[in-house]
């Protein structure tokens, strides 16, 4: 194995021909740590040690004999070709849209409530405006999108699709429709924040009334700063006295 180069090799080499197994056993775990500070960057890998010590049996040609810590591989799998990655066998019209919006679409077909299937199909519309400005430059018209859903929901969302085409989409998620329903219900029923008038209020009316009082009262301190101006000015000398 080139990586670790020609020395590890020969030492491989040397302890592969050592009679004593005690001191094989001793000599290989010192090059495994050797093995393992060549390749500090290694140790990132979850099978860090179990990987240099397969490496060190096929450094010496599966012929080192010592006990180690993992079972030697085996040479059927040292020359292995991998298994190959079947293909992606889902037909899909629009790849840069993706298999997402076909399960998005099955699931707005599903939905009963039609103002969620309208702002479910109001949202997949816009998500598809955004993949599309993802894969091309060019930015589409809405003709051109909603021929696209209409084809990909296979005539299914025929009235949210018109809807949008005439009125265009809805700005609310059917998650935050519900949550302005839940909100305006609570409202309904009294359990909204109702602000209080002071109309209504006795006692702001009151508070109200005697901070008009309080505005009106004359300040206790401005004829003194009257008096201390007046007296200021007649001690300044006049010119030509």
């Amino acid at each position: 194995m080139k990586e670790y180069g020609s020395n590890v090799q020969k030492l491989a080499d040397h302890i592969v021909k050592m009679e004593d197994k005690a001191k094989r056993n001793l000599y290989a775990h010192i090059l495994v740590e050797l093995m393992r500070q060549i390749h500090p960057n290694m140790r990132d890998n979850q099978d860090y040690t179990n990987k240099l010590w397969d490496d060190l049996y096929i450094i010496s040609g599966f012929q080192l004999d010592v006990d180690s810590p993992f079972p030697p591989p085996s040479k059927e799998a040292l020359g292995k070709k991998p298994l190959k990655v079947g293909y992606n066998q889902q037909n899909l019209t629009y790849r840069h849209y993706g298999r997402n919006i076909d399960l998005l679409l099955e699931k707005a077909v599903q939905t009963e409530n039609p103002e969620d299937r309208l702002a479910f199909v109001s949202y997949i519309f816009r998500l598809m405006r955004s993949f599309f400005n993802a894969w091309n430059k060019d930015n589409p018209e809405d003709s051109v999108l909603l021929g696209q859903l209409e084809q990909l929901s296979k005539g299914q969302l025929k009235e949210e699709i018109e809807y949008i085409r005439q009125s265009g989409p809805v700005e609310a998620a059917p998650k935050d429709r519900n949550n302005n329903q839940e909100r305006n219900r609570v409202n309904h029923m009294g359990g909204g924040f109702k602000p209080q008038s002071s109309h209504n209020n006795p006692e702001r009316q009151g508070g109200n009334n005697q901070g008009n009082q309080n505005r009106n009262r004359p300040n206790k301190f401005s004829g003194r700063n009257s008096g201390n101006n007046n007296n200021r000015n007649n001690n300044r000398k006049k010119p030509g006295i």
